[in-house]
């Protein structure tokens, strides 16, 4: 059996193919005349500009960055989980249930997809160095975009598994390939993952994406998304850093904050961000995976997926379950008056269930038809995000102030009171007792069904900290999922048994599992 690195390292794009091994028949030397091997695929900037669109359509990926990673952070944290416990052999509930198997197909497409969007963006970065540009402004932007994304797919990767193999060059043969298949330490992931950020940010990119450009890496982004590991990197109980690590995180954050086209975050409206009909444009959104309205194959299906049965609020489709689980523990956090609530979750009309569900992502327009083809892009990084990791940066350097500055941009625009205020309310006290637990709330109310809720548990809280305040939980507020499965070993992924099995020593197992 070959290591799924091995098993994904061809699939960069349909018309691509691994070499052809040794051994083989005469008759399999003949090319095939509608492929192309990857040693003669680069000829001009456009096969350049191809490879790279590739690489940002593999977010998209059901098991990568697209909607449908709910199911593997949404799902995995305390905002919401499942109804259904026995589909597809109960596969899909064990990342909410903690009972995740390293044998399950779900986590193995999820390490696949990390692998071929890595391995396409490597495919980029060499074919750059294979064509000659009439524009080397261009070349170098391409080049930021690629290096851009290959940090996120492994800023992705390292919070989920640690450890991984650290692949920067095109594999394309069976040698190379065993040659990387190897975990490194989630360290040196993350000095590569800066490095290749403050490569892109060298870059020709745009400060701000402008509409043509919706979907595509900017300076902004590059910057955001460094100043967010920087942060995660300081709250990494398993890493070495220092109090620089933490400046660094809001020198970046402050680098992107600057490059907002609007000057406060109440001019735009929490509804705009979401609509699909004020999406394109919108300010506040720094990086976004597209999905293209009433398009069979590119269409969004997040609307659909997850409006209950009897209800169109969500998509003209006759939807016919009630979707996810909204975990009532978060739908408790919702402060009275909060803007957000009504436009994220709502309750069930079926009486039958007496569920929440997501209502954050709508698209009932006659564009998207009754299959629910949706328009809805899905949102990687915004600037109420950026607000609120400086509101946590400030926090950790010990100016109260400042943090409160930042958290209070984000709760003006939602229609409720200053912190200073509300801290002398019985209620907010209670379910707020410090400013740190004030900046996670508000995360994850504001936040909510973006799949940012599981990684602000992994950065807010040490391994058994984040243990105790998962049991510290009502179970009759978190669903079907058993809080009591949740131990230090759900703190990361296993790694998929394919893996493992292959070479248990060079891709050891992570503990627990």
């Amino acid at each position: 059996m070959k290591s799924l690195l091995h098993t994904t390292i061809g699939l960069v794009f349909s018309f691509i193919i691994l070499l052809i091994g040794a051994g083989c028949s005469d008759f399999l030397d003949q090319k095939d005349p509608n492929r192309v091997l990857t040693d003669e695929y680069f000829s001009n900037e456009n096969d350049v500009s191809r490879a790279l669109n590739g690489v940002y359509q593999s977010l998209r990926s059901g098991y990568l960055l697209g909607e449908s990673n709910l199911d593997r952070t949404e799902e995995r944290s305390d905002n919401m989980g499942r109804l259904d416990n026995q589909s597809a052999s109960g596969d899909p509930f064990q990342f909410t249930n903690f009972t995740l198997l390293p044998s399950n197909p779900y986590l193995r497409n999820h390490w696949v997809a990390h692998q071929v969007a890595i391995n396409r963006a490597n495919f980029v970065l060499q074919g750059l160095e294979e064509v000659d540009f009439s524009d080397p402004n261009l070349k170098e932007k391409y080049r930021s975009e690629a290096l851009f994304l290959r940090a996120l797919v492994y800023f992705e990767a390292v919070r989920k598994w640690g450890d991984l193999p650290l692949v920067t060059r095109f594999l394309k043969s069976t040698d190379q390939v065993d040659e990387r298949t190897s975990r490194v330490g989630k360290q040196e992931i993350y000095e590569q993952i800066v490095s290749d950020l403050k490569q892109s940010l060298e870059g020709p990119l745009s400060d701000f994406p402008s509409i043509s450009e919706q979907g595509k890496a900017s300076k902004a982004a590059v910057s955001a998304l460094l100043g967010k590991v920087y942060l995660t990197m300081y709250t990494d109980e398993d890493l070495k850093t220092t109090l620089a690590d933490l400046q660094e995180a809001k020198k970046y954050l402050l680098l992107s904050w600057g490059m907002k086209p609007f000057d406060s975050l109440s001019q735009i409206a929490y509804s705009d961000v979401f609509r699909v009909d004020t999406q394109d444009g919108c300010g506040e959104i720094i990086f976004e995976i597209p999905y293209i309205q009433g398009d069979k194959d590119y269409h969004s299906s997040v609307a659909r997926n997850n409006q209950p049965a009897g209800s169109h609020l969500l998509s003209l489709y006759k939807s016919k379950g009630d979707g996810r689980f909204v975990n009532p523990d978060l739908v408790k956090e919702y402060e009275p008056g909060d803007l957000r609530r009504e436009w994220s979750v709502q309750d069930s009309p079926n009486v039958s269930t007496k569920t929440y569900f997501i209502s954050k992502y709508r698209d009932a327009s006659e564009s998207a038809g009754s299959l629910g083809y949706g328009g809805n892009d899905w949102i990687v990084m915004r600037y109420a995000d950026v607000a609120l990791l400086l509101s946590e940066v400030e926090y950790y350097l010990g100016d109260s102030a400042q943090s409160i500055k930042y958290l209070d941009m984000v709760r003006q625009r939602a229609g409720l009171p200053s912190y200073e205020k509300s801290i002398l309310t019985p209620g907010y006290r209670e379910l707020c007792p410090t400013l740190k637990s004030a900046i996670l709330h508000e995360r994850r109310v504001e936040l909510a069904f973006e799949c940012q809720r599981w990684y602000d548990l992994l950065r807010f809280f040490s391994h058994q900290e984040l243990v105790d305040y998962m049991h510290a939980k009502s179970q009759d507020d978190y669903g079907i999922s058993d809080l009591n499965n949740f131990g230090l070993k759900d703190v990361l992924y296993p790694i998929p048994f394919d893996e493992v099995k292959i070479d248990p020593v060079r891709m050891y197992q992570n503990d627990g599992y």
